[in-house]
């Protein structure tokens, strides 16, 4: 059964990434015919075509791998200087640019001289690139405030789950007692597990949040607002100054640090709970930083995933991980001692996560990304407008296919990043827990 169910887990998530591919796509091919811009594919994966059928003048279909997708816009890069492809080049690098130039018109047919992606006015171009990558974060947005505010997230509630005996510092063992410890405050108010915690010194506690905000701000007598068997009781507690453990901005415990702050002494309950539009919208908020700051931080990232990949290092919760490694997660998913509407939810959200990478990645202002021919086509407005403005003749549409060389090597440096995950996911997975 659980082979059957991380299997499950698998298909799911492979169907999940087809379709972000798809929608990714289509964002492109809608934006490119809505400005007359031929496009004579569209294809989903790459590799081997396994179905396709042509509408219009389009050919739709689905390739044997799953690892991305693609449209193909006719005249995607402008003449050479003479108005025509290029002659061929003995120079490796002008032979790529000539290459590319050559790809972009091999499929042209009578009538498309104003079909082309490069006759487009720049603002145009910025909108069929960016489509794309809209399209994931539509999806991303949608996914996350779907599953937030409806199946709700595990967190900590306001209930008690368990109270501690003594009072003990953050970084010992809570199980046991060291002789002549006093009692915990909660423990010497009476504070029991299952009480929800409703108000704190008179002021109500709505999450846990506020709870622990107010808790570490007090010291000395508090009273503690508690629901018990349909009753509310007042308990009074003396707090007390404790080392507890560190939360970074964001609410997440700091590994290994401690500060010093107001003490009750117990343990919350967890619970999957429905987020408010606003806790969503900070919690979003967060998980885009997060998006971000993993982004910038890829670089530093590779010797430890080289060291998980070929030294038996540790995978960091934190390592980047790719398709083969989104997907075990996924079949982990469908084996998680959680209810099926929760393994459905976690599901959803991992594919929310899928989906805000591949819009932040392809954002990048580097080619062959779309974020690369998105800061071509400004680059080209931004020359024109300064020809403008000066009275200058029109400089006439930027050469992207110039800039193939560099977008070689930055393809060559994904392929060997994404090879690299690939050995680390298949060797030493990122697991869950």
């Amino acid at each position: 059964m659980t082979t059957l169910m991380t299997v499950l887990g698998i298909v799911v998530f492979v169907v999940g990434l087809l379709f972000s591919i798809a929608w990714h796509e289509l964002g492109h091919l809608s934006t490119a015919k809505l400005f007359g811009i031929r496009v004579p594919q569209y294809m989903v994966g790459f590799g081997p075509t396994l179905f396709s059928r042509k509408k219009g003048d389009t050919e739709y279909g689905i390739k044997a791998v799953p690892l991305g997708g693609y449209i193909r816009m006719i005249g995607m890069f402008p003449p050479g200087e003479d108005g025509k492809i290029a002659a061929r080049s003995t120079s490796p690098w002008r032979g790529m640019i000539e290459d590319a130039r050559s790809a972009a018109f091999e499929e042209l047919q009578p009538g498309d001289e104003s079909r082309l992606f490069y006759t487009r006015k720049p603002w145009k171009r910025v909108i069929v690139m960016f489509a794309g990558p809209f399209m994931n974060l539509v999806l991303a947005v949608a996914l996350f405030f779907g599953i937030l505010m409806t199946f709700g997230i595990s967190t900590e509630t306001t209930q008690v789950s368990s109270v501690q005996d003594c009072v003990v510092k953050a970084s010992s063992p809570t199980d046991t007692c060291p002789k002549d410890a006093p009692k915990s405050p909660a423990n010497a108010a009476g504070l029991k597990p299952k009480d929800k915690i409703v108000a704190f010194n008179g002021e109500p506690t709505p999450d846990w949040k506020a709870i622990q905000r107010d808790i570490r701000r007090t010291t000395g007598p508090a009273t503690i607002t508690v629901e018990r068997d349909g009753r509310r009781i007042d308990l009074h507690a003396n707090l007390i100054e404790n080392q507890v453990q560190k939360y970074d901005g964001k609410g997440n415990p700091v590994r290994g640090e401690y500060v010093t702050a107001g003490f009750l002494g117990f343990a919350p309950a967890r619970g999957v709970v429905p987020q408010s539009f606003g806790q969503s919208v900070d919690r979003m908020g967060d998980m885009v930083q997060s998006g971000v700051e993993s982004l910038v931080s890829l670089p530093a990232k590779i010797p430890d995933l080289w060291n998980a990949a070929f030294d038996g290092g540790e995978r960091k919760a934190d390592s980047p991980m790719g398709v083969v490694g989104a997907a075990r997660v996924g079949g982990e998913v469908f084996n998680l001692d959680i209810p099926p509407s929760q393994q459905v939810a976690t599901m959803l959200l991992l594919l929310a996560g899928f989906n805000l990478s591949l819009f932040l990645f392809n954002m990048l202002p580097l080619l062959p990304l779309d974020g690369g021919h998105i800061a071509g086509a400004l680059w080209e407005s931004l020359r024109r407008g300064v020809a403008k403005v000066f009275r200058r003749p029109d400089p006439g549409p930027f050469d992207v296919a110039k800039l193939m060389p560099v977008a070689y090597v930055v393809a060559g440096v994904f392929i060997c990043f994404t090879l690299l995950v690939l050995v680390a996911d298949v060797v030493n997975p990122v697991r869950l827990t």
